[in-house]
């Protein structure tokens, strides 16, 4: 006779979320994705383009951000970890924390790209930029504590390795729609605010420059994106419920293991420093980001200032590549599956870098620019989805320590893309003007060198984990801490 069915508690294993949890967990993010989008793509481009602060200016309050959201991350991990440890209210200690956020998010965004109240004409530039200050700190806790709050929860909520892909993926999809989303109604607020301005005898490259005209379109924008994605954020919390460990200790029977699966090793946050598993993801993951979020960031900057398009092109472009993206992001699964983590993230880099190649021998791309977007955007997510997959490898079975992980992992992200973009600023060839002549060879070689320069050390990163493979040591195991079992 075969072995009976398993028996309830007995180590089996829980049951796959349904279709509904999945999507009410993957709408989670989505408040955080569309602020995003607008901060990485717009924010020096409506400062510096729109405002006409200076691009050290503009570059210092991206920086003052970044910085902000990667010193809170390790910190609402850490926190995240211990509320999950002890006794939470029922509501779920990630779910309280994501709440939270949220609010933050909600209160904050809105004044970022919206004028400065009180400032005229006379008001110095310092004190206009130390204004926003103070927004786009509370803006950047929240949306750390959101991001890794949510995160966090993939290994709550499932166990194997191809649900984490799922889930990972699904999650992105959502993030590739929410840019959809941003810059579709980017786009159509440009259109009618141009409708509106423009004559009947209006030079059309007039009529696509950026200025102080175009002031409303961004702060409409950013109040669609808050109530949207206040409405997702419901749905979240409404849809996930969090998996809570229990705490007591059932009668054995003959089915029940000899050694019990509560007494593995506790892993805190001080083991994980102690990890060379541990630096190789997260300099694969702060390379992978530097690409997403500077290739974002300048895209805008190179089509307006390097290839003279008209500004509509800085919404048409965003939004060919994240559909590029959204329908990249249903094959990770598959190609997981068939050539693994490693491989699908070096596909995935070989777009990168075939864009990259193609800007540097390219002065002019024309209508090439649309298919070199859908390069970039397939590319970008393919490698942005496997390196979320593989953070949730190293996590593995240790879910109670994974909010520090994931908050590691962005602390290091935030601050390298803070000092690359004030870096990229401060080599800026035009500090008195908002461009001049040199802008257009300056912001050609800034997209080479984010996406085919860092490309080049993502690839390094990648080699090290194919020589020395994801695997914890878990030495010593005689200092972690053991579970109570009793």
């Amino acid at each position: 006779m075969g072995p009976g069915p398993p028996v309830a508690g007995a180590g089996a294993a829980p049951r796959p979320l349904s279709p509904a949890a999945r999507l009410s967990y993957a709408v989670g993010h989505f408040l955080n994705d569309l602020c995003a989008s607008m901060w990485f793509t717009y924010l020096l481009l409506y400062l510096h383009s729109v405002r006409a602060y200076s691009s050290r200016g503009a570059g210092l309050l991206l920086l003052l951000g970044q910085v902000a959201d990667g010193l809170c991350t390790p910190l609402v991990g850490y926190e995240a970890d211990r509320a999950a440890g002890g006794r939470c209210a029922r509501y779920g200690p990630r779910k309280a924390w994501h709440l939270a956020g949220t609010i933050c998010v909600l209160l904050s965004f809105p004044f970022i790209f919206s004028p400065c109240l009180g400032c005229g004409a006379s008001t110095p530039e310092w004190a206009a930029l130390l204004y926003y200050g103070p927004f786009i700190v509370v803006f950047q806790f929240g949306w750390a504590a959101t991001q890794i709050a949510h995160l966090s929860l993939i290994p709550e909520l499932v166990t194997s390795d191809h649900e984490k892909v799922e889930l990972t993926a699904l999650r992105y999809a959502f993030t590739v729609v929410a840019n959809i989303a941003v810059y579709g109604a980017a786009w159509l607020l440009l259109h009618l605010q141009a409708s509106a301005h423009a004559g009947p005898t209006e030079d059309i490259t007039m009529a696509g420059q950026l200025g102080d005209q175009d002031v409303p379109v961004f702060r409409n924008l950013s109040l669609a994106v808050v109530g949207v994605g206040a409405v997702f954020s419901l749905l979240f919390h409404l849809g996930t419920r969090e998996r809570r460990r229990p705490r007591r200790v059932e009668e054995p029977d003959e089915h029940s293991p000899l050694v019990s699966p509560a007494a593995r090793p506790l892993l805190l946050w001080k083991h994980w420093l102690q990890e060379p598993a541990f630096y190789q993801v997260g300099i694969l993951y702060m390379t992978t980001r530097l690409i997403v979020n500077l290739s974002q960031t300048y895209m805008a900057m190179y089509l307006t200032y390097s290839l003279h398009l008209p500004k509509r092109f800085i919404a048409t472009i965003p939004l060919v590549m994240y559909l590029s993206g959204f329908f990249s992001s249903f094959l990770m699964k598959p190609l997981n599956r068939c050539i693994g983590r490693n491989f699908t993230y070096f596909a995935g880099l070989l777009v990168v870098l075939a864009f990259a190649a193609w800007v540097a021998l390219s002065n002019r791309l024309g209508v090439a620019v649309y298919a070199a977007a859908v390069l970039l955007g397939a590319g970008c997510t393919t490698i942005l989805v496997t390196s979320l997959a593989m953070t949730a490898d190293l996590i593995g079975p240790h879910s109670q320590s994974g909010a520090f992980v994931y908050g590691a992992m962005s602390f290091s992200d935030k601050v390298a893309n803070g000092l690359a973009v004030m870096a990229v600023q401060s080599l800026h060839p035009c500090p008195s003007e908002l461009c001049c002549k040199a802008c257009m060879g300056f912001y050609h070689w800034v997209m080479v060198a984010v996406t085919g320069g860092v490309g080049v050390a993502a690839t390094l990163a990648l080699c090290s984990l194919l020589i020395w493979p994801i695997r914890l040591r878990l030495r010593n195991q005689d200092h972690l801490q053991i579970p109570e079992t009793s």
